[in-house]
């Protein structure tokens, strides 16, 4: 995370990724699992951060129920990096650097989950601090594990805008191994209990707090599988009833404008049968008591959000909201109008790339071409990576919001452009 950015946008935009982290600790943690079995990593940056309306509490549905208090701290700020994810996955305590040293030490017995909540793209979940996870590098990660024999099975959630592209191709059967993602390989996903509610877009059943005017308190995957499983009875549910039940949920809304993702899976589906108490521990709760709330829940939620929209979401409700001819409603307005500038230049630049490449005609074509359903995204990942490079060091580096044209990229490697054309047309293409 550029720590140049005001507190404000870092709240705005973490405060969901950091709040589904904590739930989903909390849920593991009222499961029965020890905090010696459980490893986190946060970027924690929003529970005492200025702009919380709540110091030193993160909420994660409406509800407003903390689920910071007690969170293990193992990684956090600079330490939360792709380095150190896949030297814990691996168990490699040589290769960490900072943080608690604490690794996945399982054995030929053990069963894993892991969760993984932040920003992506094609073929790309990021960190908040050093280089992208790639979706090779973490699925030769996985295979690794699997080849050192440290576990059973391994049931693997990811929360991010193009989800599915990290493991479509890529992911073989016979590891033992089941992923579910938040979205398809193509498709955002989406943050959820956004902003308040009007009498033309009303919440469709609770709007947050009004001090999170503005603010996502979490993103619907995530809040979709976390909800579920406070409230079903984990010993006698499965994970793939979850996968079920999640993707009704994420999708309820995308007849009715789009608003929603296909939850999506991939791996091993035969782990999916596994009780959910299985990779989540057991739920201790009255679950006769709480299947009215997971009814209510199990389809609608409040106002969601394209995830690549939370910022002007909050930008767009500072501005409306803020008293007529204040500073405030001013500043908003000059970022509101900077940051809509920054994502028109980054389209631009890109469109220009692939007219330049490919022509006016077909540049736009090319770049936008979705390959058929299991095939990875790029052939050669190496080239993407240096791509991704040649093109920030000409054009500047990608946002959130920019990374959605790393397909485009992949797309001009598949095209087998080579890089000393790559980096000229770049230069051309951004120097205005």
């Amino acid at each position: 995370m550029n720590k140049t950015f005001p507190d404000e946008m870092i709240f705005h935009d973490l405060i969901r990724k950091m709040a589904d982290v904590c739930h989903a600790y909390q849920l593991l943690k009222n499961g029965g699992l020890k905090d010696e079995n459980i490893i986190v990593f946060m970027y924690d940056d929003i529970a005492h951060n200025r702009e919380n309306p709540r110091p030193g509490v993160i909420i994660n549905n409406p509800h407003g129920n903390d689920v910071y208090k007690g969170v293990p701290k193992d990684y956090l700020g600079e330490d939360v990096n792709a380095k150190n994810f896949y030297n814990v996955i691996l168990a490699n305590k040589s290769g960490i650097v900072g943080g608690s040293g604490k690794v996945l030490n399982s054995g030929p017995n053990d069963h894993i989950f892991i969760y993984y909540t932040d920003h992506g793209g094609p073929g790309i979940v990021a960190m908040p601090s050093g280089e992208l996870v790639y979706a090779n590098d973490l699925v030769n990660v996985l295979k690794m594990k699997h080849a050192s024999g440290t576990y059973d099975r391994l049931v693997f959630y990811l929360e991010a805008c193009e989800s599915g592209s990290m493991f479509d191709g890529l992911l073989p059967e016979g590891l033992d191994i089941y992923v579910m993602t938040a979205s398809e390989p193509d498709e955002d996903s989406w943050a959820t209990y956004c902003g308040e509610g009007t009498p033309e877009d009303p919440c469709l059943v609770q709007c947050p707090p009004r001090e999170f005017q503005g603010v996502c308190l979490g993103d619907l995957y995530s809040i979709a599988w976390m909800e579920d499983s406070d409230v079903e009875d984990r010993t006698a549910d499965s994970v793939q009833g979850q996968y079920s039940r999640v993707a009704n949920r994420t999708a309820a809304n995308i007849t009715h404008g789009g608003y929603g993702s296909h939850a999506t899976q991939y791996g091993d589906l035969v782990v999916s049968f596994d009780p959910l108490a299985t990779y989540m521990g057991e739920n201790f709760k009255n679950h006769s008591h709480d299947s009215v709330d997971a009814k209510s829940f199990s389809t609608l939620s409040s106002r969601n959000v394209d995830q690549r929209s939370t910022e002007l979401f909050y930008l767009f409700t500072k501005h409306q909201n803020a008293p007529e001819g204040s500073d405030e409603k001013y500043e908003a307005h000059v970022k509101l109008n900077e940051v809509m500038s920054q994502r028109s230049q980054v389209d631009n630049n890109v469109k220009h790339l692939g007219e330049l490449l490919f022509g006016v005609e077909k540049g736009n074509e090319v770049l936008h071409s979705v390959r058929s359903a299991g095939q990875p995204l790029v052939d050669n990942w190496d080239c993407l990576k240096s791509y991704v490079k040649i093109f920030e060091a000409h054009c500047g580096r990608l946002t959130a919001y920019g990374r959605k044209h790393v397909r485009g990229i992949a797309n001009i490697c598949n095209a087998g452009i080579t890089s000393e054309k790559m980096a000229a047309m770049s230069a051309q293409a951004c120097s205005s």
